[in-house]
């Protein structure tokens, strides 16, 4: 059963949401610069509202916004992260949070196979989802299933970045889960599709355990690690990444606000943080394991999910 709950009684969640129509369009991926411009766009804004959330999700791990739909899609691995077992959901909720179909693309349903679903993008029609080992594309009109491609080698298949050229970046953070723990045998990497065709465009020396994926305003892909505190930048192309910022770890989800602020997620403070010229500025604090998180730049609203609670918390993150 899902529920609905706002935030702030200080304001309603429509009032919350009406005044964040003053954003242009989203851009994707994320700025590396850390220019000024960054810090100057920021200090325009007030602190973050949570305007809203919702319960009910089963180990919810990405958060994408459709803007031409005006519908979010949030993948839920419901059950162990690297398991093949075939139980793995996406939700469809409207940009209102007032409608939610739970299973809107389902792992039996209509021949789908999904088994631990995480990072999400999207392209035309199509709903590009990381899946441990397989990227799987599904129409997002129907749910059905348009495109599965095995990844020779993934151990853990996570985040997916969209390139200018229509290419899909995916990590592969190299871990493991069991009754055990979690375990890091690696290989850390980042694939590239094009097409339908996959190969490895970038090998980590060391565990970083690479997880979310942005591009930024340079066409630099940022890369932030789960098991390691350095975020980098890599030019497509080049051996290795380059150190941009340093921080607590435990980092997921990293975008782009449209104002130019770059935010990045850390399960190791609980904190959604900006990053701006090199350094990392808590934004949106007790946020427990907060993974992948998406942006509707029509509200202005940032929607995290925590994978561990099974919730979506959504928070205005425009000028008040």
């Amino acid at each position: 059963m899902f529920s609905l709950s706002t935030g702030s009684s200080r304001v309603s969640l429509g009032a919350a949401l009406g005044a964040s129509l003053l954003l242009a369009a989203c851009s994707s991926g994320s700025d590396s610069s850390g220019s000024a411009n960054n810090t100057a766009a920021a200090a325009q804004y007030s602190q973050p509202m949570k305007v809203g959330e919702l319960s009910g999700f089963s180990t919810p791990e990405s958060a994408l916004f459709d803007a031409e739909r005006d519908v979010w899609y949030i993948s839920n691995i419901n059950g162990v992260p690297n398991d093949l077992d075939n139980n793995g959901f996406i939700s469809r909720v409207s940009g209102d949070l007032g409608t939610v179909d739970t299973q809107f693309i389902a792992a039996g349903k209509n021949g789908v196979t999904l088994n631990g679903p995480k990072g999400m993008a999207l392209v035309g029609d199509t709903l590009w989802v990381a899946d441990i080992n397989t990227v799987r594309g599904f129409n997002v009109t129907t749910g059905s299933e348009v495109a599965s491609i095995a990844v020779d080698g993934a151990v853990f298949l996570n985040d997916i970045a969209l390139a200018a050229d229509g290419s899909l970046y995916i990590s592969d953070t190299g871990i493991r889960f069991s009754a055990e723990g979690m375990a890091h045998p690696g290989p850390d990497r980042i694939f590239k599709l094009v097409g339908r065709e996959v190969f490895e465009a970038l090998r980590f020396e060391g565990e970083p355990g690479p997880n979310g994926l942005a591009f930024g305003a340079d066409g630099k892909l940022i890369i932030v690690p789960f098991a390691s505190a350095t975020i980098s930048a890599w030019e497509a192309g080049s051996s290795a990444a380059d150190s941009i910022a340093a921080g607590p770890g435990g980092f997921d989800g990293v975008l782009t606000l449209p104002d130019g602020r770059v935010l990045v997620s850390s399960w190791s403070d609980s904190t959604v943080h900006t990053l701006s010229n090199g350094t990392l500025t808590p934004l949106i604090r007790n946020v427990p394991a907060p993974a992948d998180f998406g942006f509707d730049a029509s509200r202005g609203n940032l929607a995290i999910p925590l994978f561990e609670v099974g919730r979506l918390e959504v928070w205005s993150v425009v000028a008040q």
